[in-house]
C-alpha cells in the first residue's frame, strides 16, 4: 500500500525502528524526535528524515506532519499524545496508552475535542489465530462462557532494568503494563466483557532493582459471572516461556499457547485452523530478550485504511483504554 500521508516518530529507540520500517513502506517519515541527539540523528539518517530534541520543534518546523507515532517511555506516552492531538496531528501510540486511567480519558478527550483521531497499537489483536478466535466469539459459536485462564511468564533479567526508567513506578508503571498489556487487552477484547471483581497476591520474587512486582497472580469474577485466573512472571529462566489462554464455554474448550499466544494447542471442536500459526509475525527481538510479536505491519495498514475510509478501527484510545482501566483496578486493589 502507497499512501502519501507525512509521519513523524516521538522516541528513537529500539520500537522506534519497526515504525519507521512500516512508514516508509506506507508513506514518508518527515521527521523524528529524541533528546537523545544521537539516537534521533542516527534513525533520522536510517531513513532519510529530519532529526529534533524537541517535540514542539518538530511540530512548529515541519507543518507537513499528519500523523505522529509515539514510542516514548510509558510515562510521556499521554502528555505527548494529546500536544500532538491539540496541534491538529492524528497518533499512534505505543503501549501502554498511559499508566493512569485518568491520563487515558484525557487522551480519549483530547482526540474528541481536537476532531483527530488517536490510535494505540494494539499488536496481538492481529495474530491470525486471536483474530479467528475473536470472531467465532462473536459469532456465538463457544456459547456461553464460564470461565478462562491467562498465563504471561517471560523473562526479563537484571540488565533490562538498567535503563533510567524501566522499573521505576512513576515511569514504568509495573510489570502488567510494560511486559504484558497486550494480553490482558487480547483478553478483554476476545471476551468484550467488563471486569467486577478482582482479588490475588502480588510480589517482587526476584528483580531486587524495581519498584513493583516481578510476579503476581490473581482470580477475576466478570459481570457476566465467568470465572477467571491470571498468573504473571518475568522470572521465566533465561528465556520467555509462554503467553497462554484457555476458555471453557457451553459449546467448546480451546487453549491457545506458545511464546505470544499463537499457536493453537487445543480445541473441542474444530473451530480454528492451525494452518494460521504459520502466518505470524516475527517477535521484537531485541538481543538479549524477546519482547511481543510484531504485527506493526497490520496496525500501519488497519491506521491507513482507517483514514482513507476503508476499514473501521481495531484499536482506537477508548478500546485500549479498557486494559489500563483493568491493570489499575488490579494495582490499586492487590497491594505488593
Amino acid at each position: 500500500m502507497i499512501t502519501k500521508f507525512q509521519f513523524a516518530i516521538v522516541g528513537c529507540g529500539r520500537i522506534a525502528i519497526r515504525h519507521a520500517e512500516q512508514i516508509a513502506a506506507m508513506g514518508h517519515l518527515v521527521a523524528v524526535c529524541d533528546t537523545d541527539s544521537e539516537k534521533a540523528a542516527s534513525l533520522a539518517k536510517a531513513f532519510n528524515a529530519k532529526a529534533y530534541a524537541s517535540i514542539e520543534q518538530m511540530i512548529a518546523d515541519e507543518p507537513s506532519i499528519q500523523i505522529v507515532s509515539i514510542c516514548t517511555p510509558n510515562f510521556l506516552h499521554a502528555e505527548q499524545s494529546i500536544f500532538c492531538l491539540q496541534k491538529g496531528k492524528h497518533v499512534l501510540c505505543e503501549k501502554p496508552m498511559a499508566i493512569s486511567l485518568s491520563d487515558a480519558n484525557n487522551m480519549i478527550e483530547a482526540a474528541a475535542s481536537s476532531g483527530y483521531k488517536l490510535f494505540v497499537v494494539k499488536s496481538s489483536r492481529y495474530t491470525p489465530i486471536i483474530q479467528t478466535l475473536k470472531n467465532c466469539i462473536d459469532k456465538n459459536l463457544f456459547g456461553k462462557i464460564y470461565s478462562f485462564q491467562l498465563n504471561c511468564v517471560w523473562n526479563r533479567s537484571a540488565n533490562y532494568y538498567e535503563s533510567e526508567w524501566r522499573g521505576d513506578l512513576i515511569k514504568d508503571g509495573g510489570t502488567l503494563y510494560t511486559q504484558f498489556s497486550h494480553y490482558i487487552d487480547v483478553l478483554l477484547w476476545l471476551l468484550n466483557e467488563e471486569v467486577n471483581e478482582v482479588s490475588g497476591f502480588r510480589s517482587n520474587l526476584s528483580q531486587k532493582k524495581i519498584d513493583f512486582e516481578d510476579t503476581g497472580t490473581f482470580s477475576v469474577k466478570m459481570k457476566s459471572g465467568a470465572l477467571g485466573s491470571i498468573h504473571y512472571s518475568v522470572n521465566a529462566f533465561e528465556k520467555n516461556q509462554e503467553i497462554s489462554l484457555s476458555i471453557i464455554a457451553e459449546k467448546g474448550t480451546i487453549k491457545l499457547g506458545g511464546e505470544y499466544m499463537n499457536e493453537v494447542i487445543y480445541q473441542h471442536p474444530i473451530l480454528i485452523d492451525e494452518h494460521l500459526q504459520n502466518l505470524n509475525n516475527p517477535a521484537n527481538d531485541y538481543g538479549e530478550y524477546r519482547g511481543s510479536m510484531s504485527n506493526h505491519d497490520k496496525v500501519y495498514v488497519n491506521l491507513i485504511n482507517e483514514l482513507i475510509g476503508n476499514e473501521s478501527l481495531i484499536a482506537d484510545g477508548e478500546s485500549a483504554a479498557k486494559s489500563i482501566a483493568f491493570i489499575e483496578k488490579i494495582y490499586q486493589q492487590i497491594k505488593l
